[in-house]
């Protein structure tokens, strides 16, 4: 397969329109690769995207349920948070894990590396699976309201098939458990 290397878009000027600690919002004037003028806003994300399958000996997955604020509804997800940019990816998931589940893994990993929505951001994400599980207290943020359950992997999978499950990270996450099931690598 055949791919293109060379950046078909012209950047005319550049202006920041939003920044917080953890995005900065730019709008590019631009010539698109049709040769049309016109804009191209970049949410850029401070912040690494982790996510953490929490898979234990008898197959369940820890998910955590919280509601989500730009959604107006609760989500399930497994858990999942961010990791500064210059940090050890690992070591944010280990992080995210034990805050938001109370679980500590002794096996790490990685299973997912995505782009969560290229055509607006840079965000990306990283997801590992953790093995070889002990719970511990779990050490919620002050923003989060967390609801912990332990569930048979099937069950996870069956959500994400009838939309009870909508975060993309989790979706590709348990996705690609499944399919590491199917091929014999779990």
């Amino acid at each position: 397969m055949e791919t293109m290397h060379n950046n078909p878009w012209k950047i005319l000027s550049s202006e920041v329109q939003y920044d917080n600690k953890w995005i900065r919002l730019t709008e590019h004037q631009v010539i698109n690769p049709n040769g049309g003028q016109g804009i191209y806003g970049v949410v850029h994300f401070k912040n690494l995207a982790i996510g953490v399958v929490a898979l234990d000996e008898a197959q369940h997955i820890y998910l955590v349920g919280q509601y989500r604020f730009p959604l107006e509804q609760f989500s399930w997800e497994i858990p999942e948070g961010g990791g500064p940019l210059g940090e050890d990816a690992l070591v944010s998931a280990k992080r995210e894990l034990l805050e938001e589940a109370g679980l500590v893994a002794h096996h790490w990993t990685p299973i997912v590396h995505m782009h969560l929505s290229n055509s607006v951001s840079d965000e990306t994400g990283i997801v590992y699976l953790a093995r070889d599980l002990e719970q511990h207290a779990a050490q919620p943020e002050e923003t989060e309201q967390l609801t912990v359950q332990r569930i048979p992997f099937e069950q996870a999978y069956q959500m994400v098939k009838d939309h009870r499950i909508t975060d993309s990270i989790s979706i590709a996450a348990i996705m690609k458990i499944k399919l590491m099931m199917l091929e014999g690598e779990i």
